[in-house]
């Protein structure tokens, strides 16, 4: 009983359980959706080779002195902008986006090296002791240090990373404790240009719940209009923006609006991942017995839409499971992050959680269909040797935390 208690005392295994297995359920997924894709074949042993690359970086991560990531935070955003400047010049295209890196014969994702400068840095200046988040040139401040990085990712491009960034910056200043109003203010600008992708009745219906919140907040005539015409600006300029992506995301987002339009193109891997996770029913269709993933119906199903091998496969008590693992790291972390007394190491832990859910969210809707093919992996599951890496990385920092929270809490 000593030796477990003393073990729970310095490994959450609420956090290494769950990781593992996710880990593990990964590399079934994999295996299961390359064993008949020769030119594919080898990602099982890559992704093996990965994963336990991914286990040293976590121990390293975890054993490092926890005032140590204070310190590496400024150097490391400003190191990770340097390579997202660098992708862009240098960098390899894959499936449309310059976003890959190659030394040698090695090659990784400065995007993804980037979230944890991005966390790190955030946080550093908003615990700052004379930090006001009142304040609009502490929050102007916050919001480019978390829109830099989104817009060279941008520029890649890269919509889908984009938006975990987007999400990382609205819920750190929400965690510090923006105002009701200005998370609104943030927000509503893009809650307004999504709408208009709908059409012009969506876009008219966003802009009259902005203006009745804008009622309810009761501020002067001056303010309200200011941000009514801001939402207005968002609107109308979305036709720019979206005429400045590439075309194979243009497609995507088309194909999310209406995936019916071009069923053999933009919306083909959309239906075809509704078809694979509707057939798996409530036990799955065995390993390596589903049709859509065995026969390859859905395109590289082993990176973003993995999670259709395992509805498909082991049905919904499989996928329910994996997101069950999922849940349980998330809330364990923000537990750990409500507890933690130090600001700075609160607001990191938040910013990780932010990761992680943002990517669940994003990967697993567009297998169901709720959100647009925009291209992000599922954490610990999706292959990838870069997101892999990062994501125990982060965990690492978790795991150190909580060694040490004692002393934090």
């Amino acid at each position: 009983m000593r030796i477990d208690y003393k073990l729970q005392d310095k490994f959450d295994l609420w956090l290494i359980i769950p990781a593992t297995l996710l880990i593990c359920i990964g590399l079934v997924a994999i295996y299961s959706s390359t064993i008949n894709h020769p030119s594919v074949h080898a990602n099982f042993q890559r992704q093996l080779t990965w994963g336990i690359v991914s286990l040293i970086v976590f121990f390293i991560t975890y054993s490092l002195p926890t005032n140590s990531f204070k310190y590496i935070g400024i150097p490391t955003y400003i190191f990770s902008i340097l390579l997202l400047m660098a992708v862009l010049v240098i960098g390899r295209k894959i499936s449309g986006a310059k976003s890959w890196l190659y030394f040698g014969g090695f090659g990784f994702q400065p995007s993804e090296f980037a979230k944890i400068g991005t966390i790190l840095a955030v946080s550093t200046f908003l615990s700052r002791t004379n930090a006001n988040i009142d304040s609009l040139k502490d929050i102007a401040i916050a919001l480019v240090i978390g829109l830099l990085p989104v817009g060279l990712i941008l520029l890649e491009p890269d919509m889908g990373t984009s938006l975990t960034f987007m999400a990382l910056i609205l819920i750190l200043l929400f965690w510090k404790g923006i105002s009701l109003f200005g998370l609104f203010v943030v927000l509503s600008p893009g809650f307004v240009a999504l709408a208009s992708l709908f059409g012009i009745y969506y876009f008219i219906a966003a802009l009259v719940l902005v203006l009745v919140l804008l009622l309810l907040f009761q501020k002067d005539i001056l303010t309200s209009g200011s941000i009514l015409a801001l939402n207005l600006g968002a609107g109308f300029f979305t036709d720019v923006v979206f005429r400045a992506l590439s075309p194979h995301q243009q497609k995507r987002i088309q194909s999310f609006v209406d995936p019916g339009a071009d069923p053999l193109g933009a919306g083909y891997n959309a239906i075809q991942a509704k078809v694979a996770i509707g057939s798996g029913g409530l036990f799955g269709k065995g390993f390596l017995a589903g049709n859509q993933t065995q026969l390859q119906f859905i395109p590289e199903q082993w990176t973003d839409f993995i999670f259709c091998v395992i509805g498909e496969e082991f049905g919904f008590l499989g996928s329910f499971f994996v997101l069950g693992l999922f849940m349980v790291m998330i809330l364990r972390i923000l537990k750990i992050a409500s507890s933690a007394k130090d600001e700075f190491l609160s607001l990191v832990l938040i910013g990780i959680l932010v990761i992680y859910f943002v990517h669940l969210m994003i990967n697993v809707g567009m297998v169901v269909g709720i959100m647009p093919i925009i291209g992000i992996p599922l954490p610990f599951v999706s292959y990838g040797g870069s997101s892999l890496v990062v994501n125990m990385f982060l965990l690492g920092i978790v795991a150190n935390i909580y060694r040490t929270r004692k002393n934090y809490t």
